[in-house]
């Protein structure tokens, strides 16, 4: 087995839990990288700081704003309405359905863009996402 190989994985086949799976790991990664780009250096306060990046609350709010602007292609809204109609199953602990649904949704459409190797894409919509959690 070869880690990160070349063998592509069919992110249109995968469910969306899978997708939110992958996104979840690239877009809490970004944040970490974020994070100490602006020069934090204590894991504590790195960490506190990460959750509010990666709450289900921030990750909801940044996808209904972006659907609410239009930024997303057909494609890429398609993929979102798979992730917020995904049942996972499990009942979140500090947030209500909706919301989690709506961070389950952020979550897909990064794992997918990651799974496709769309880099530059995944760089503006976390960019996005950042600048509107910062908002």
């Amino acid at each position: 087995m070869t880690l990160l190989s070349d063998n592509q994985i069919d992110s249109h086949q995968l469910n969306s839990l899978a997708l939110a799976y992958m996104g979840d790991a690239v877009y809490e990664m970004y944040v970490r990288h974020y994070l100490l780009q602006k020069g934090g250096v204590r894991p504590n306060q790195l960490h506190n700081q990460a959750k509010y990046y990666v709450s289900a609350k921030a990750q909801s709010a940044v996808i209904h704003r972006m659907l609410d602007e239009e930024y997303f292609s057909e494609e890429e809204r398609a993929v979102v309405r798979r992730g917020r109609n995904a049942k996972s199953g499990t009942v979140p602990k500090n947030t209500d359905v909706q919301t989690y649904r709506y961070s389950t949704a952020f979550e897909a459409l990064i794992g997918y863009h990651f799974l496709q190797n769309n880099t530059d894409r995944i760089h503006s919509i976390i960019e996005e996402a950042f600048r509107i959690i910062e908002s």
